[in-house]
C-alpha cells in the first residue's frame, strides 16, 4: 500500500542576505507545534504553525522591506493543494512568501529576485539590507515626506476607504447610510505613519522604515483602513 502523503514547498527571501530560502513541508511535520525555516546566514527565519482547532496554517514571514515580519493565515487544504500562491508585503505589494509546487516556487523566487534587483538599481541601494532602516526608528525625513504626501493626495481624491466609505469593500447592510465626509487623523509613530478615521476608528499603519516601501506606496491607488490595525 502506497500512502499519498501531502507535501508542499515553502520559501521566503532573507531580508539580511537576500538569499531565497526554500524547503519542503509535509503534513506530518506540521503535526508538531511549529516548523521553522531558517536562512543559512542564521539572521532570519520563517515560522509555520498548524492550528488544529480551526484547521489553518499560520505563517510568519520576514519582510525584505519592513522591520517586522508579516503574519498570514491560510486554510490547511489550500496550503497543500495549490500549485502556487504567494504572500505579499501589505505595504509594498512585493511577494515575500511562496507556497506550492517546488518548480513553481523556484520560478517565482527567481522572478521576484529580478524585480527586486531592478528596484535596487533604480533606488541606488547597494544591497538587500539597504531596503530596510534600523528597527523602531523613522530613519529618513524624505520617507516621511513621501508617505505624508501620498496620504494627503489620496484623501483629496476620496480614495481612503473605511467602514464609513467602503468603496471597493463589502457593501453596507440595508438601511445603513454611507458617509462621505470622513476626516482622518495622521499620527507619526516609531513604526510608521498611522492613518485613522475619526468617525469609525478604522486605521492603517504605513511603515516608514524603507525608502523602497515609501516609493512603492507612492504608486498606491487607494488606502483601505481596517479594524484593529
Amino acid at each position: 500500500m502506497v500512502l499519498n502523503v501531502k507535501q508542499t514547498t515553502v520559501a521566503y527571501r532573507c531580508p539580511e542576505c537576500g538569499s531565497g530560502v526554500l524547503s519542503p513541508v509535509g503534513v506530518f511535520s506540521l503535526s508538531g507545534d511549529m516548523v521553522k525555516l531558517k536562512c543559512s546566514c542564521k539572521n532570519s527565519d520563517m515560522s509555520i504553525v498548524h492550528r488544529k482547532d480551526n484547521n489553518t496554517v499560520r505563517l510568519t514571514v520576514p519582510c525584505i522591506f519592513c522591520s517586522k515580519p508579516h503574519t498570514f493565515t491560510v486554510n490547511t487544504s489550500l496550503f497543500f493543494s495549490k500549485e502556487l500562491f504567494v504572500l505579499p508585503c501589505p505595504y509594498s505589494d512585493i511577494n515575500i512568501g511562496f507556497v506550492g509546487e517546488e518548480n513553481a516556487v523556484k520560478s517565482e523566487l527567481a522572478r521576484t529576485e529580478l524585480e527586486l534587483l531592478d528596484m535596487l538599481e533604480e533606488s541606488g541601494i547597494q544591497d538587500f539590507k539597504g531596503m530596510r532602516g534600523d528597527d523602531d526608528v523613522i530613519t529618513d525625513s524624505q520617507i516621511v515626506d513621501i508617505v505624508t504626501f501620498v496620504v494627503r493626495d489620496l484623501d483629496a481624491e476620496g480614495k481612503i476607504f473605511c467602514t464609513c466609505h467602503p468603496n471597493g469593500r463589502e457593501p453596507l447592510p440595508d438601511g445603513v447610510e454611507q458617509r462621505e465626509d470622513c476626516t482622518y487623523d495622521v499620527e507619526f509613530t516609531n513604526d510608521g505613519i498611522k492613518v485613522t478615521c475619526t468617525e469609525c476608528g478604522d486605521s492603517a499603519l504605513i511603515p516608514t522604515d524603507s525608502l523602497l516601501t515609501a516609493h512603492a506606496f507612492l504608486n498606491s491607488e487607494k488606502l483601505v483602513l481596517g479594524k484593529n490595525n
